[in-house]
């Protein structure tokens, strides 16, 4: 019988994936992250516990809080520093639940791990879910392509959140009416801005200037706006104003119109592939709920690809993924360096 570990969150979606194992032929047991020192941290590892105690199966629990410190918070804070927008779930994808977990399934003599993620795996390579709104095929880019072939994803053909709850409600799950978390997870209410102050010990605040060289206003720090922002910026203007650049070496916040955020050609670097090559033509996407869009790659070398849009894309922003896709597989990122035009 092939063992499989599954990472149960504490939420509806990892609880319905260990359910529909315990009902294959795997061996499985539960285990949980614990990833801050926090209450909603400890409830979502009771929560886990009391779906693993309805299944009759085993519950882990890997202690990993300092190394979430300092691989995907240290990081976070730091690249809103450096002026750029980070990804901390592709981070915490790559590292955490498909490298650390993987590797203690591993040495608990498990040849599987399961998640409640929203994509596919067949043969070994990775593709979008059946669920394209739900998809997060876009936030799993960075996963060691060794090890797929020991991945499950079983929510993938699920076409809604709504048949899931179903399945845990008819399987009397503790979790089946959980709400949703679609937040940073280390940020309370999703208030990053407070999150920010408490963490960075000096946010300068600056000149606000238009694209053609006129001040308009003051902003509070530039760690507090990203590209495409538009709300927030408390300055009057006949045109609406968008953030279109973070010109954190003079500490200046550059807006412009719509159309100045509109960009064809990127520069991307900390290149991950999921197969040996990318093709010339593919498709790609800067943000996950975006749809798939037409380019043309050129490899500068093995760390860095030029991006060329067929058509203009909307705010591209630093430090946010670009990923490949041919179809609905998934074949690779990387993370936005420059936008060149």
């Amino acid at each position: 019988m092939k063992k499989c570990l599954v990472a149960m969150s504490g939420g509806v979606d990892s609880s319905v994936v260990a359910y529909l194992l315990k009902k294959e032929d795997y061996e499985i047991a539960g285990a949980t992250m614990k990833l801050l020192e926090s209450e909603a941290s400890n409830q979502a590892i009771i929560d886990a516990k009391k779906v693993c105690d309805n299944l009759g199966i085993k519950h882990y629990v890997f202690d990993l809080v300092k190394e979430f410190k300092s691989e995907v918070i240290d990081y976070f804070i730091e690249t809103y520093k450096e002026g750029k927008t980070p990804n901390p779930c592709v981070v915490c994808n790559q590292h955490f639940k498909f490298g650390y977990f993987y590797h203690e399934a591993e040495k608990l003599g498990y040849s599987y791990i399961a998640t409640g993620h929203y994509a596919k795996v067949e043969d070994g390579k990775l593709y979008q879910s059946k669920n394209i709104k739900k998809d997060q095929s876009y936030f799993l880019y960075g996963v060691d392509k060794n090890i797929l072939k020991h991945i499950l994803f079983p929510l993938a053909n699920y076409s809604s959140k709504e048949e899931v709850r179903k399945i845990a409600q008819s399987a009397n799950l503790n979790t089946s009416n959980k709400k949703d978390s679609e937040d940073i997870c280390f940020i309370e209410n999703n208030d990053y801005k407070s999150y920010l102050k408490e963490h960075i010990k000096e946010i300068l605040p600056g000149d606000i200037i238009s694209t053609d060289g006129i001040i308009l206003g003051k902003h509070k720090g530039l760690e507090f706006y990203t590209i495409g922002q538009r709300k927030g910026l408390s300055i009057a203007h006949e045109h609406p104003l968008y953030v279109t650049q973070l010109d954190t070496k003079n500490n200046k916040l550059i807006v412009g119109k719509n159309e100045d955020l509109m960009h064809n050609t990127l520069i991307a670097n900390n290149i991950h592939l999921l197969t040996e090559k990318l093709p010339e033509e593919l498709e790609a996407k800067v943000r996950s709920r975006a749809t798939l869009q037409k380019a043309k790659i050129i490899i500068i070398d093995e760390n860095h690809i030029k991006v060329v849009f067929k058509e203009k894309q909307r705010a591209i922003t630093k430090g946010q993924s670009i990923v490949f896709y041919s179809g609905t597989e998934c074949l690779g990122g990387g993370i936005i360096k420059d936008i060149v035009e």
